[in-house]
């Protein structure tokens, strides 16, 4: 598993050229952003080496890198941009892999993720940790819910979105008020920007230039500390998943994200339902 730039062409490491120039099979996510992404460092390789590996056909394509891995060959696999299986393809392909035996190799590179999180600071001294949620629902309500639920939780949470969603996203999150947002648009490359607002003036900071709905982005919701009733905060968690999920699950899920005791969570919801009905 290759890491490759998210922008910048010189954030490659030198082993992954390496191991991009000497693999027999090159599995990517689109053989033609891939191809010019390599001539970009002078590798050239023909078409037996390349082996389309996306979305839509990972769990079938699997198959073909296993085959091709048992006839000994090296195969590497490269995402777009950035760290294979991280909000790309990859995972499921890795997980096929190490099931058939295989060993699976990652090379550490450029991620948006770790990108944000290096430059956006803390401004809470006991912060510690993230959530990697990635890109929330394109469905209104459900990324409503979402954003309800991520307000619940005190740690850091880290967002994707694409630019035809982000003003979109930047309304939901105003929900979250007065709680800070580190939004990294473009990064690593000529327009990037870094800006940390409150969440309920993210709409304001990207209607002040219209240049701001380019690009790719990636944003980090800050740590704060929730002061709220822990049995308040446990019932609304409980009621907005158990409007999604069975009565169970909702019960796993609190337990979970808060540590409480699924036993008192359970007869909660139980009391929650008869209350609400």
């Amino acid at each position: 598993m290759v890491a490759t730039p998210i922008g910048n062409l010189a954030d490659i490491s030198l082993r992954a050229l390496h191991v991009l120039s000497v693999c027999d099979t090159l599995a990517c996510e689109d053989t033609r952003h891939s191809q010019t992404l390599l001539r970009s460092y002078g590798i050239e390789r023909n078409a037996s080496h390349w082996l389309a590996v996306h979305q839509h056909n990972e769990t079938q394509a699997a198959q073909e890198v296993i085959e091709r891995l048992q006839a000994g060959q090296r195969v590497a696999y490269v995402s777009d941009a950035g760290t294979p299986a991280v909000s790309d393809p990859g995972a499921r392909l890795a997980w096929q892999v190490q099931a058939a035996g295989f060993r699976v190799m990652p090379l550490p590179g450029a991620s948006s993720v770790t990108t944000l999180l290096s430059a956006c600071g803390s401004f809470t001294a006991e912060a510690s940790g993230f959530i990697f949620v990635g890109f929330l629902s394109s469905k209104a309500a459900e990324r409503e819910r979402a954003v309800e639920l991520l307000a619940l939780d005190g740690r850091a949470q880290v967002l994707l979105e694409a630019p035809h969603r982000i003003e979109a996203l930047a309304t939901a999150l105003a929900h979250l008020g007065d709680r800070m947002v580190t939004v990294g648009r473009e990064l690593t490359k000529q327009f990037e920007e870094i800006a940390t607002v409150p969440a309920n003036s993210l709409s304001d900071w990207i209607r002040a230039n219209t240049q701001r709905t380019r690009g790719e982005f990636a944003l980090v919701v800050h740590a704060q500390a929730v002061v709220n009733d822990p049995i308040e905060v446990h019932d609304k968690m409980l009621r907005l998943l158990m409007q999604e999920v069975p009565l169970k699950t909702a019960v796993r899920l609190t337990a979970e994200l808060t540590g409480e005791s699924r036993n008192l969570l359970y007869d909660r919801a139980l009391a929650l339902k008869d209350t609400d009905t």
